[in-house]
């Protein structure tokens, strides 16, 4: 694959270089030397803390607190347990030292640390709290280039020791190391170097200097192409990077291969803000190189928990440069590290997607894969966090990209970091995770298929971030339809009249490829059809002169499926595709159109309709027989009722049309009658009703066509309840 390197973010032609200063404070000690403290006080402004003693080879087995009191609001922090060990592995490191710690501007610390329980180590020599000011603003083009210390030198025998960090007022008086005949050394800057004598101090009046070894010329490896694009980076004299503290030449991987990453965290507070971000960078550098006297700041990259990468190690951020951020183990892998502390806290996705795109991209110019596995030699005896140990030489398996835990014994990257190597692992080496298709838009759908006269939208999602996926495919049948950038999420097609699979294939950064589970789309074009048209019918129900009671009948079909059918006049409403009637009610002697359209699933559509007229005939319409008597309430159609009890008498209404409902009164002592249709007895009808009715159509009949007709009723006079009362006969026309 070729390299799609992205520009990479091009240092300011203005910047320079920033000032840092430190100032230093010896521990007393106690305790046979298992514990040491320094007492709270004040201090001048510094933002990065760590504890660093004289062996470099040596580790605190205990634990390091601090707390700090901020320079803006007066307020002290709670304790913060560093990392008993910076467990980085740089030949001809001055000191030994803990994590540094971001902690924001302060003007007052405490410390306090002591051997672990159940040992009988004592802490290491020397130990001394280092405060560093990694400087906040850019240098101008005038100013020198330099790393600002406060000098100490040798106090005169008649001279007190002088500490440069201000007591508070709680300790007023000269501080020794409680146990110890030893007062707190004077603050220094940076440790002496092993062979320096009281009488090598500089003056007062010195100006720091730093004095380099004559080093041969190092012989720069190639930078191989990547089969993953270079992320943004935020090159050294960008951040501010004071290159004349470390003026040593970078080194090179022996192999001049990376084989691995390892992922770390700089163990201190999250809450600085992005904008801070240059600064703790700056005092990483400052603290590794000064206060522990590497050669440069320790890691290859770090990365802000806004995503901001930053060039760590010098040599060329696309070359094998050997770092020092895992011991026995820094010949053959590069590291990065988030700034912060992720043992409760995962880091954010915008720090994780970061990590991941650099471990792709320098893996990839080796040909390593991130989910597989690689062969290290360890370059010094240890051990790691679980408890394995090894020897100098032996080849142990790791994952390719994994966390500084496992190769050393220490808590980094913090538990919630290591929680989260799976994700990271499957972002840096593909495929696109979690790639389905979410909807179809322009469709219908039945079941599990879709169905659309010609053109689709298809939505989809990932869980991989879009910034690792170089672009999604859409197939239809296999083939390739469209292509669109990483970060679409739908795309659109034209099919041609038949079945289809469609499916969404998302190619990663790797090259790999995911392809989702395809969906069934069918395009057709047939509308549907009515196979029983539209048509109307009385039903019982009560009437009134507004409100006639009538179902709608129809049956709709459609050669692949059909959705739904509508009924858009007099009124609106929706039908399933298996209704095939419904109760409606029309206004008596107004003529009525019911329009309805019918939808397949892909959207074509047929209409029909049919019209009618209900009629509400008064039972004084009807010719009559036998003795009837009228019956007037407000609750009788035109306000008036016929009733009877006599045997036989009747009435009957003549009409044309094509449905008829019989009109009643019912009570609990309502008798029965006989309806006779065109001269032919249909139907005995009880009218008792345990609660009374008024207008109630209790009989029906429909026939196909308008025709005329004759409807007859007859008083049965049954025993005991003989009384019938009718209201009338509607028909619809």
């Amino acid at each position: 694959m070729t390299d799609r390197t992205e520009s990479r973010i091009v240092p300011d032609s203005k910047a320079a270089t920033v000032k840092s200063t430190a100032h230093t404070a010896q521990l007393a000690t106690a305790d046979e030397g298992r514990s040491a403290s320094l007492p709270q006080r004040d201090t001048k402004p510094f933002s990065l803390l760590g504890v660093t003693w004289t062996d470099p080879s040596a580790r605190v087995t205990g634990t390091v607190e601090v707390r700090t009191r901020s320079a803006e609001s007066g307020k002290w922090t709670t304790w913060l347990q560093l990392d008993g060990d910076s467990g980085q592995d740089e030949s001809g490191a001055a000191r030994g030292g803990t994590e540094p710690a971001w902690v924001g501007v302060s003007d007052g610390v405490e410390v306090r640390t002591r051997s672990g329980a159940g040992t009988s180590t004592g802490l290491p020599a020397g130990l001394r709290l280092d405060m560093v000011d990694p400087g906040s603003s850019r240098a101008t083009g005038i100013e020198p280039a330099a790393f600002a210390v406060e000098e100490s030198t040798q106090p005169k025998p008649s001279e007190a020791p002088s500490d440069s960090v201000e007591p508070s007022q709680s300790s007023s008086a000269p501080e020794t190391n409680p146990g110890s005949e030893t007062p707190t050394e004077p603050a220094t800057s940076e440790p002496p170097a092993p062979s320096e004598s009281p009488g090598d101090s500089p003056s007062p009046s010195d100006s720091p200097s730093v004095t380099v070894s004559p080093t041969p010329t190092v012989s720069v490896p190639s930078a191989p192409a990547s089969t993953a694009p270079q992320p943004p980076i935020t090159l050294r004299a960008d951040w501010g990077a004071d290159e004349s503290i470390s003026p040593e030449q970078p080194d090179y991987l022996p192999g001049e291969k990376i084989k691995a990453v390892v992922v770390h965290h700089t163990a201190e507070s999250n809450s600085y803000t992005c904008d801070q971000a240059p600064e703790v960078v700056r005092g990483i550098y400052a603290y590794h190189v000064k206060q522990l006297g590497w050669k440069d700041l320790g890691y290859n990259f770090l990365v802000d928990k806004c995503g901001t990468v930053y060039e760590g190690r010098k040599g060329g951020i696309d070359r094998p440069v050997m770092g020092a951020h895992a011991y026995g183990f820094n010949s053959e892998t590069t590291g990065i590290s988030v700034l912060g502390t992720y043992t409760d806290a995962a880091p954010s996705q915008a720090a994780m997607l970061s990590v991941a795109r650099i471990a792709a991209w320098k893996l990839g110019q080796y040909g390593a894969d991130p989910a597989g596995t690689t062969t290290l030699t360890a370059g010094a005896n240890g051990g790691n966090y679980f408890g394995k140990a090894w020897a100098k030489g032996t080849q142990l398996s790791f994952p390719t990209v994994h966390a500084h835990r496992d190769s050393y014994n220490t808590q980094c990257p913090g538990d919630a970091f290591y929680a989260q190597l799976g994700t990271l692992r499957s972002w840096t080496a593909g495929p696109v995770t979690g790639l389905k298709i979410t909807s179809l838009t322009g469709v219908g759908v039945s079941g599990s298929t879709y169905y659309t006269k010609a053109s689709v939208t298809v939505n989809w999602s990932a869980t991989t971030p879009a910034s690792l996926i170089s672009r999604y495919e859409l197939l239809v049948d296999g083939k390739l339809t469209a292509t669109t950038a990483a970060t679409a999420t739908s795309a659109n097609a034209t099919l041609a009249v038949g079945p289809h699979k469609i499916s969404v294939r998302a190619i990663h950064q790797s090259g790999k490829t995911a392809t989702s589970a395809t969906a069934t789309v069918i395009a057709e074009t047939t509308r549907p059809t009515f196979t029983t048209e539209p048509s109307l019918a009385l039903r019982t129900g009560t009437v009134n002169a507004t409100a006639v009671p009538l179902t709608l009948k129809w049956k709709a079909t459609d050669n692949a499926a059909l959705k739904h059918v509508r009924l858009t006049a007099p009124s609106a409403k929706t039908y399933g595709p298996t209704t095939s009637s419904a109760a409606h009610t029309a206004k008596s002697a107004v003529a009525t159109a019911w329009e309805m359209t019918a939808y397949d699933q892909a959207g074509n559509t047929a209409s029909a309709s049919v019209s009618g007229t209900p009629v509400i005939l008064q039972e004084t319409a009807a010719t009559r027989s036998g003795t009837w008597s009228t019956r007037s309430s407000g609750s009788y159609l035109g306000g008036k009722s016929y009733s009877s009890v006599s045997k036989n008498a009747s009435l009957t209404w003549t009409f044309t049309g094509r449905s008829a409902a019989w009109v009643v009164s019912r009570a609990t002592s309502s008798g029965q009658a006989y309806v006779y249709v065109d001269g032919v007895k249909a139907a005995t009808v009880d009218l008792k009703s345990t609660t009374t009715k008024y207008r109630d159509a209790i009989w029906t009949k429909s026939w196909t066509t308008s025709t005329k007709h004759t409807i007859k009723i007859v008083v049965v006079g049954t025993n005991g309840r003989p009384t019938i009362t009718t209201d009338g006969l509607v028909y619809l026309k």
